[in-house]
């Protein structure tokens, strides 16, 4: 499980996708294969969790990775390109943005 605190070395990843209902089961079935086979055994992942809207137009991917280069190495495996491209066809658009956590709240 991800664990948000603000001091941390490590590298957030929030990943949007924009899907319609019809797909949006797809896409979480994807997304799981992808962690459970593959992401998940990369160098420097450390944990991830995915959110889904009531309406299912959205889906929110929320990785934490021990550096940033362990991230972006994971994304240009050839791997992880073949899978993106299925994942690209299964929803409008994704987008995975780096963060810093800046502050947290209990």
């Amino acid at each position: 499980m991800p664990t948000i605190t603000k001091n941390t070395d490590a590298q957030t990843v929030i990943t949007t996708f924009e899907v319609t209902p019809g797909t949006c089961q797809d896409l979480l079935d994807a997304l799981e294969d992808a962690y459970a086979a593959f992401i998940s055994h990369q160098p420097g992942f450390i944990a991830a969790g995915l959110h889904v809207n009531d309406a299912q137009t959205r889906i929110a991917n929320y990785s934490q990775w021990q550096r940033r280069e362990d991230f972006m190495a994971m994304l240009r495996t050839e791997e992880m390109r073949k899978r993106n491209r299925v994942l690209n066809t299964l929803c409008r658009s994704f987008e995975p943005v780096m963060y810093d956590v800046v502050a947290t709240f209990d």
